[in-house]
């Protein structure tokens, strides 16, 4: 997980029965959810149902319990089994929660913290900066709900780039966007996957299979913006270093990297050697 994934597909954790179907569909993520979508009573026995489906070679990311809900102890104990290839943090306030997940899992587990109540958000930085965050998640729903907002759209947008700029100066990849609650309208969801990208989002959570293709393509460079690159790279590489234009615009060394962002987002070219 070293990138943002372009979609994270949650699963209930009490459905076993949609744990392969999840991996199937085509997400860059299965995210098997033991928090929102397991009533308190079904808690024990979720748990129990993951634990017995982990393997080695179905590799997901579980979404435990909050720290201080009665769970949350419990859940740590999957984080050591064969299969978990990270774990989402729900409620994140700080970076004490994430900690106690890298010493529970005994190993470099990845943690995805999801900013979604006031106090997360206000506390970003510190979490963003925790040893072992790859990216944040930005859970939409529930901020909204504790600001007693009504606005998914522009009033949520100073706390979008807030994380996607937090992100930026922690060094971790770019954060994922909340869900959208619109399953059968793929333009909705293809506007708002859009706007996140364009805001500098790497990707989305999606709650139904059906998300998934939409979210994978909005995060995905097009074979325009591809063969923009490929040219801008050309174009470059024939000037030696000297100034040249592609489009009737200049070419400079911010307009050469994002090319090579672009590229390297596409599979087309590698990732540089690290430093």
């Amino acid at each position: 997980m070293l990138h943002t994934p372009r979609s994270a597909l949650f699963v209930p954790g009490d459905r076993p029965d949609r744990f392969d179907k999840a991996l199937a569909a085509g997400a860059d993520v299965a995210l098997i959810d033991l928090e929102d979508a397991v009533a308190p009573p079904a808690k024990d026995a979720a748990r129990e149902s993951v634990a017995q489906w982990l393997q080695a070679d179905k590799p997901v990311v579980v979404r435990i319990n909050a720290l201080g809900t009665p769970w949350f102890e419990a859940d740590l104990a999957l984080l050591r089994l064969p299969g978990v290839a990270g774990v989402m943090l729900p409620k994140a306030e700080g970076a004490a929660a994430t900690l106690q997940l890298r010493e529970a899992a005994g190993r470099e587990l990845p943690v995805i913290p999801l900013i979604e109540t006031a106090a997360g958000f206000d506390a970003a930085r510190e979490v963003a900066a925790a040893p072992g965050v790859r990216c944040l998640a930005f859970g939409t729903v529930d901020f909204q709900l504790d600001l007693g907002m009504d606005d998914e759209g522009d009033g949520l947008l100073p706390f979008r780039m807030q994380l996607v700029l937090v992100s930026r100066l922690a060094g971790i990849a770019p954060p994922l966007d909340g869900v959208s609650t619109a399953i059968d309208a793929p333009d909705e969801l293809l506007a708002q996957a859009r706007r996140a990208r364009r805001l500098g989002f790497g990707g989305k959570l999606c709650i139904h299979p059906r998300q998934v293709g939409h979210c994978n393509a909005a995060f995905s460079p097009s074979d325009a913006e591809l063969d923009w690159a490929r040219r801008v790279l050309a174009a470059s590489a024939r000037a030696g270093g000297a100034a040249v234009a592609v489009d009737g615009k200049m070419v400079d060394r911010p307009i050469l990297l994002q090319a090579e962002r672009l590229l390297r987002a596409g599979g087309q070219l590698p990732e540089p050697a690290p430093k």
